[in-house]
C-alpha cells in the first residue's frame, strides 16, 4: 500500500533559546527535522514537510529532493492542509508526525499502519498517564479529577485513510493534533501503545531527556573541552565593542588580532579543544592574516566547519563572561540567539560574572571569558 508522511515543520524554537524554527535545531549533531525524516522514511512512498515561508530552500537543500517541501500555514491544521494538497493519488495511508518528536522511532509507524490495515480509519499512539490530574476553573479551583486509568497522553505519528484525513481537514475548525479534527466527525479512533522516546522537545530539558535516549542507542562518543579568553580595554576610544556575537555601542572595544571577541573565542577554544582539533591561536593567530579583524561570528562558523570535517557535532556549549561591563543582563537572549545561529543552531547559554575588583577584570582593565563544549562522534 501507497503511504504518505506529512510532517508539519512550523513550531517556534523560542523556548529552547533558539532563534529559528524548532525543527532546524539540533540534536546529536542533526536537526530534529532530520531525524524525524529519517525515521518515517523507511515505511513511506513520499514524505512532505511543511515549513515556514521563505525557508523552502533551506529545508530543501538540507532534506534532500526525495522529501516534498511545501509551504505551511500559521497553525500546525493549515499546514497539514497545504500538505494534503501534494498527497500523492496512490496513498491509501496518511501519517502525520511532528517534527518536535524527532526520535519517535520507525516500529511505532509500522504498528500504526498494522492497524490502519487490519481496518481502523484512525489509529493514534498514546501512553498512560501516571499523574492524578485536576480539571480546573477559571479561579483555580478544582471541579473534577478524572478517573486516570482511562486517559492517555497523546504522541505522534498518527495515521489515517487517506480520504479520512481529508474529510477531516475541510471543516474550519483548528485543534491541537489530526485525531481531534477526525473526532468530530465522530469516525472511532483507535489508541495504541506509544513510547517514551516519542517524547515532544519544547524546553532545553526535554533536549537532555532526548539525547539520553539518542546516546543509549548508538556507540557516540562524548568529548568536552574547556576554553578561555582575556583582553584588555583598548585605549582606541573608536574601537567597537564586538562580545558574544553582538555590537555594544557606546562602550569601547578590546584590542586584539580579531574584535576580540572574548565570549566567541573562548567558546572556539573549547570546541576546539574537545575535538583535539588544536586552539584559537593555532587555527586562527596571527599566522594567520586573513583573520585580522574577523568577527567572533566569523571564528565561530569556522570552527564549527573544523570539528564537523572532524566528525563531530555540538550537543551544547555554555560560556560565563567575566567582567565589570557591559552588563549582559539586558541582551542575553540576544547573545543567545547570535551565538547559537552562528554554530548552526546549537543550544548555548550565557551567563555574566565580576570579580567583586580583584583581578584586571574586576579592576576594569578588560574583558574574560570561559567556556565548556559538550561535543558527539559517532
Amino acid at each position: 500500500m501507497s503511504i504518505t508522511v506529512i510532517i508539519p515543520a512550523g513550531g517556534s524554537g523560542e523556548r529552547l533559546g533558539a532563534n529559528l524554527p524548532k525543527a532546524l535545531v539540533q540534536l546529536g549533531g542533526r536537526t530534529l527535522i532530520e531525524h524525524a525524516v529519517s525515521q518515517m522514511s523507511p515505511i513511506a512512498d513520499q514524505v512532505i514537510v511543511a515549513v515556514p515561508s521563505g525557508l523552502e530552500a533551506q529545508f530543501q537543500s538540507l532534506l534532500g529532493s526525495e522529501v516534498t517541501v511545501v509551504t505551511g500555514g500559521i497553525t500546525r491544521t493549515e499546514s497539514v492542509s497545504a500538505a494534503l494538497k501534494q498527497v500523492s493519488k496512490d496513498s491509501k495511508y496518511v501519517l502525520v508526525h511532528d517534527a518536535a518528536r524527532p526520535l519517535a522511532s520507525t516500529d511505532l509507524a509500522r504498528r500504526i499502519i498494522k492497524e490502519l490495515e487490519a481496518g481502523a480509519d484512525a489509529v493514534i499512539p498514546g501512553l498512560k498517564v501516571v499523574d492524578t490530574i485536576k480539571r480546573v476553573n477559571v479561579d483555580g479551583f478544582v471541579t473534577k479529577t478524572p478517573n486516570r486509568t482511562k486517559l492517555r497522553a497523546i504522541q505522534t505519528p498518527q495515521g489515517f485513510t487517506r480520504e479520512t484525513l481529508i474529510t477531516a481537514h475541510k471543516s474550519e475548525s483548528e485543534a491541537t493534533d489530526d485525531a481531534g479534527l477526525v473526532e468530530e466527525l465522530d469516525i472511532p479512533v483507535k489508541v495504541i501503545l506509544g513510547e517514551d522516546r516519542a517524547l515532544k522537545i519544547t524546553t532545553p530539558e526535554d533536549l537532555i531527556r532526548a539525547n539520553r535516549f539518542l546516546f543509549a542507542t548508538t556507540d557516540a562518543e562524548l568529548r568536552v573541552g574547556i576554553g578561555t579568553d582575556a583582553h584588555a580595554f583598548s585605549s582606541d576610544p573608536s574601537r567597537v565593542m564586538a562580545l558574544a556575537g553582538l555590537v555594544w555601542a557606546n562602550e569601547i572595544g578590546v584590542d586584539g588580532h580579531s574584535d576580540g571577541d572574548v565570549a566567541a573565542h573562548a567558546i572556539c577554544d573549547a570546541l576546539l579543544s574537545a575535538a583535539q582539533c588544536g586552539d584559537l591561536g593555532s587555527n586562527f593567530g596571527t599566522s594567520r592574516p586573513e583573520y585580522a579583524g574577523a568577527s567572533g561570528a566569523t571564528l565561530l562558523q569556522e570552527t564549527l566547519s573544523i570539528i564537523t570535517r572532524a566528525g563531530f557535532a555540538i550537543n551544547n556549549v555554555a560560556v560565563q563572561i567575566v567582567g565589570n561591563r557591559p552588563k549582559i543582563g539586558p541582551r542575553r537572549q540576544e547573545a543567545i540567539d547570535a551565538l547559537s545561529q552562528a554554530l548552526g543552531g546549537a543550544p548555548v547559554s550565557v551567563s555574566a560574572t565580576t570579580t567583586d575588583g580583584l583581578g584586571f577584570t574586576g579592576e576594569g582593565k578588560g574583558l574574560a571569558a570561559i567556556a565548556t563544549a559538550l561535543i558527539t562522534r559517532k
